[in-house]
């Protein structure tokens, strides 16, 4: 059986985000606590004892508190369930949260070469003390098993996937888009047939995609924006949501509609999204073609 947790369902900067007076953020600091939200992430296991987190939130340390699935176990004075982190990309809010794990516990580091890049030119990952924290490289289209920290094997199958997106915007102007950028993973069970798919960045649904996303038991996809425009006409920003590497989910549930999901999950939504308030039309409109919109410490079982 496959366990997995939200740890956190918000784009980057959480609702409420910190300077944010949008509608959303001030109802979430103003009689709608229900509506705060860490920044994305999940975690999985298959035996509910060891756990792989699916990117490493700047707010991974109250997401940990949060869930007493990651807590310390036993009377040992150092201990953790997280046994890895898997990478989809290099921007800040997949990667910040490494840097709250440095306090000497083995957990192996798998991402695609073009990320352990970055992480490599910033010395400030150094802090990870490279004798108990594995970096490991993934290739795409090649499914591995991710192991615990004692080598023994987790019970885990992961394929990453190229996905159409941009590189972290802060190395715009520095470095170009490459493969490795953006990527989706496959998991399963080892022993069993059930997969769910991880996509929390995706600017178009490509043929491509839909066959990896085709017929999975489970669904995380990229719920970003509502429309591409939003943050513009909010005068949140200057950024459409393909200028930031988003698929707007307007244009997602259509083209996703016909591929066969069971359990359909929007992250890594934004605070500036209509759907985020329950009652909205565009919260009707998603949850009227099985969209799921989640909260922080969901859980869900294959």
């Amino acid at each position: 059986m496959l366990r997995i947790i939200v740890l956190g369902a918000a784009a980057g900067g959480g609702v409420p985000q910190w300077n944010c007076g949008c509608a959303v953020c001030s109802a979430a600091r103003n009689g709608q606590p229900e509506l705060r939200s860490t920044q994305a992430s999940v975690a999985v296991s298959a035996d509910g004892e060891h756990w792989f987190l699916i990117n490493a939130s700047p707010d991974i340390r109250q997401q940990i508190t949060d869930n007493p699935a990651l807590h310390p176990k036993g009377a040992k004075l150092r201990h953790s369930p997280i046994a890895g982190v898997i990478l989809t990309n290099g921007e800040v809010d997949a990667v910040a949260g490494l840097l709250s794990l440095r306090e000497g516990w083995p957990f192996g580091v798998y991402a695609h070469e073009r990320v352990h890049a970055i992480l490599k030119s910033n010395s400030i990952f150094n802090v990870l003390n490279p004798d108990l924290v594995k970096r490991i490289p993934i290739e795409t289209d090649a499914a591995f098993e991710p192991l615990l920290p004692d080598g023994t094997p987790s019970g885990l199958v992961v394929e990453a996937f190229e996905a159409p997106g941009k590189g972290a915007w802060y190395l715009e102007g520095i470095s170009d888009d490459q493969p490795g950028d953006t990527l989706g993973l496959v998991i399963g069970e080892k022993a069993g047939g059930q997969k769910l798919v991880f996509l929390a960045a995706c600017a178009r649904v490509t043929p491509e995609v839909e066959a990896k996303l085709a017929g999975a038991q489970l669904v995380f996809f990229d719920g970003t924006l509502w429309s591409d425009d939003e943050m513009i006409a909010q005068g949140l920003s200057r950024k459409t949501g393909q200028r930031m590497g988003h698929i707007a989910m307007e244009a997602a549930i259509p083209a996703l509609s016909d591929s066969g999901i069971d359990r359909k999950v929007f992250l890594h939504i934004n605070n500036s999204n209509p759907v985020l308030l329950p009652g909205s039309p565009e919260r009707r409109e998603a949850e009227a073609a099985g969209w799921l919109i989640p909260s922080d410490g969901m859980e869900i079982k294959l």
